[in-house]
């Protein structure tokens, strides 16, 4: 399992709107085969700032089944909007105890 972690810069003003494309995007991110689950989360010392937070079967299911295909288009063209640069996104593995 790897986490996708998305640091997401929204406009100022269009926090709200971003909010409810990820609730219209979200199953068409969730429904990707080799996602386990999706978290967004919100700054509160910045609210313009959101975390999205994806576990994923491998790095490859999410280049191969998301990025490299029509869901994607879809769901950038529901969030994209609304940000204010590219997000950072970067694929993280658990450190064991």
């Amino acid at each position: 399992m790897v986490l996708e972690v998305a640091l997401i810069d929204v406009l100022p003003g269009h926090e709200d709107e971003f909010a409810a494309a990820y609730a219209q995007g979200h199953p068409v991110l969730a429904g990707t085969p080799g996602c386990r689950s999706v978290r967004m989360t919100r700054g509160i010392e910045s609210p313009s700032r959101f975390v999205l937070l994806v576990e994923w079967d491998s790095v490859e299911a999410h280049d191969e089944n998301f990025r490299a295909t029509e869901r994607f288009e879809k769901w950038r063209a529901l969030i994209g909007p609304h940000f204010a640069g590219p997000p950072i996104v970067e694929h993280f593995l658990d450190v064991p105890a």
